[in-house]
């Protein structure tokens, strides 16, 4: 599909990790943010504007997405080291970034390798997992708004908390880069961190699988998984939406689910989850499109 020009009635399957949803009334990949400006100057983009990465952490609904989807991993994709700092693309993979800053002699960017998104999605939910969040390293951001006009931000222009963040001076403001600090260390134990985590998350994720990452937040002093557990939804179906057999807070795609069984599927484990153990789960999903029967 070309880049830097809007495609109409494009299916969003292939665009995330679930393998699931409708159709994108407007559909346009980025390559270049200078064109991407351009047009949004230009009101060629219909609103809202919704960015995406790998469609991880993503639940596109069934039915017809409304406004302009723009997907940044493409392209937008360059780590340029300067002054001490890691400036990453928004479309970079955390993965990539992980194993960029391991094999240049920093340490601290392990927990990266285990986040299955872009560094646009690490920002903007502030994704973290093993410890570590994604603004832990943040020192200031590339961010455009919907004039088209991009903007650098510090990290003290922003609430940030668990799986939060918040851009105090706009709601309207949407990743496009980052520059992180990561402190000196020794390449081999970088790299060794790394390997370790990956290998781990391998016997413990169901990788195998289309998923979308963690479903649900970890409560206060709890962890969701255990929850689900706990409260008997281990395998657990609707459609073809399952709970993991192999991590509880992981819904995988069978391979025929719709997005509407993934739906219905978080629905009834917040459900089942309250009634058993009187907590009530948020989700760390971005639902994106109109819930069906919302009319």
């Amino acid at each position: 599909m070309e880049a830097n020009i809007i495609h109409h009635n494009v299916s969003l399957k292939e665009f995330n990790s679930w393998r699931v949803g409708g159709i994108a009334k407007n559909f346009y990949i980025c390559t270049d943010i200078n064109v991407l400006s351009s047009h949004i100057k230009a009101k060629l983009m219909e609103y809202p504007l919704t960015f995406i990465g790998l469609g991880s952490n993503t639940l596109f609904r069934d039915g017809v997405i409304e406004g302009t989807i723009i997907m940044m991993n493409k392209a937008m994709g360059d780590i340029v080291q300067e002054h001490g700092y890691y400036y990453a693309e928004a479309g970079i993979s955390c993965s990539k970034l992980a194993k960029h800053v391991a094999k240049t002699g920093h340490e601290g960017s392990a927990f990266l390798a285990g986040i299955p998104g872009t560094v646009g999605g690490a920002l903007a939910m502030n994704a973290g997992c093993y410890g570590s969040e994604a603004w832990d390293f943040v020192s200031k951001v590339l961010l455009i708004d919907l004039n088209g006009n991009q903007v650098t931000r510090y990290k003290d222009e922003f609430d940030i908390g668990y799986r939060k963040v918040i851009n105090n001076k706009s709601n309207n403001e949407y990743f496009l880069g980052a520059w992180f600090i990561f402190p000196e260390g020794k390449k081999e134990v970088a790299e060794n961190a790394i390997k370790n985590l990956l290998r781990h998350r391998k016997e413990t994720q169901p990788l195998n699988w289309p998923t979308a990452g963690s479903t649900f937040r970890n409560p206060p002093n709890n962890f969701a998984a255990k929850l689900i557990e706990d409260s008997d939804l281990k395998g657990f179906s609707i459609g073809g939406a399952q709970v993991s057999t192999k991590h509880a807070n992981f819904i995988i795609n069978l391979g025929n689910a719709s997005a509407f069984d993934i739906e219905k599927l978080i629905k009834h484990i917040k459900i089942k989850v309250f009634e058993v153990k009187e907590i009530t789960l948020e989700t760390e999903i971005r639902f994106i499109g109109e819930e069906i029967g919302s009319h």
